[in-house]
């Protein structure tokens, strides 16, 4: 199958479709019944996403339920800490936890042989899904952006204020773009990987990006994410790429012209006509509907879809949400936006 003729990767090219492709984020997860069985297989959610076999199957699944247009690789964004042996494991209840670092700390060398060698799970992964997938769905990679894998590596896991990190940054920002210039040397090498494995087009999570103000923003957001996109595009050309800036606000127009993705994501706060006015012209969008909206349902999630569409009718789009389908979310909701999205509704 020609890849140009898949709807997701035409849009990211910037091409418009009526209906816009659809794929949702955290759509392989715990809101199946099929993947909680399929999780049970496994003690350890890391070593569920080092077994192939199992982590094709988890991104399989929405594919086949839903008929969405892309897959996204069943992984998670702390498989680089990982790979630097900090010590990440995965709490029932609580969330990840690491072995937090701080300034002073050593840090690792960059070893892109170690990576690769801990990462080949998820290269073999990729590899498998670019054989399984029916021949209209694309294939999305992605990582953790540097500054979001770093809060959870400085913090220890989930925090309410970052404070920890966000004083280490102001307080020493040389020592610490030693961390981030890590990270992007990380990052990029391992999503080059998983291009060279199959991958289509990458999505960058940057999850906590809306905790810092301008300047940090720039800094610790911006440019690390527009170092990786320009490593992938010297290695891989023209291979398109996903920004999601999380919580950005009023960050997101400079985001879009500056970190050099082909997409930006939007989280459920931005307003759609500030956003169709704001954002570069002719740039494609992906979002951006409230998950607790798609966990109500009904015609007040079907009236939200239809609004998305229609602000966005005029540039590429891609239908998601603005963050995760929610566990609690009966797969009937996501059954119906799905039809909604395709005008069959």
């Amino acid at each position: 199958m020609n890849q140009t003729g898949k709807p997701l990767l035409r849009t990211l090219m910037g091409s418009r479709h009526s209906p816009p492709p659809i794929w949702l984020m955290r759509q392989a997860g715990r809101h199946l019944s099929e993947y909680r069985a399929l999780r049970e297989k496994s003690s350890d959610f890391l070593n569920f996403c080092y077994s192939p076999e199992l982590a094709v199957e988890a991104t399989m699944q929405p594919v086949r339920r839903y008929r969405l247009d892309a897959a996204i690789l069943f992984s998670d964004i702390l498989v680089i800490p990982d790979a630097f042996g900090q010590g990440v494991r995965f709490v029932t209840g609580e969330g990840p936890k690491l072995d937090a670092i701080a300034d002073g700390d050593p840090l690792p060398a960059f070893d892109a042989d170690k990576l690769h060698d801990h990462l080949s799970p998820v290269y073999e992964t990729v590899a498998r899904l670019a054989d399984e997938l029916p021949d209209m769905v694309g294939l999305i990679g992605f990582a953790g952006a540097p500054w979001t894998v770093a809060t959870y590596m400085v913090e220890g896991g989930s925090s309410r204020d970052y404070q920890k990190i966000r004083s280490w940054a102001y307080q020493n920002p040389d020592s610490f773009q030693i961390l981030i210039d890590l990270l992007v040397d990380a990052t990029a090498a391992y999503l080059g990987r998983q291009i060279s494995h199959g991958a289509e087009a990458v999505q960058l999570f940057d999850s906590w990006a809306g905790v810092l103000p301008p300047v940090e923003f720039e800094r610790w957001v911006i440019q690390p994410t527009a170092e990786i996109v320009r490593r992938l595009r010297i290695e891989h050309g023209d291979i398109p790429v996903i920004g999601f800036p999380r919580g950005a606000g009023a960050q997101y127009p400079v985001y879009a012209e500056q970190a050099g993705v082909d997409c930006i994501s939007l989280d459920q706060t931005v307003p759609l006509d500030w956003a169709a006015k704001s954002l570069p012209q002719g740039m494609a969008v992906q979002g951006n509907l409230d998950n607790l909206l798609l966990l109500a349902g009904g015609e007040a999630m079907a009236d939200a879809a239809r609004a998305i569409i229609a602000a966005f009718s005029d540039r590429p789009h891609i239908f998601n949400l603005g963050h995760g389908i929610l566990p609690e979310t009966p797969p009937e909701h996501v059954e119906r936006l799905c039809a909604v999205v395709r005008g069959e509704d």
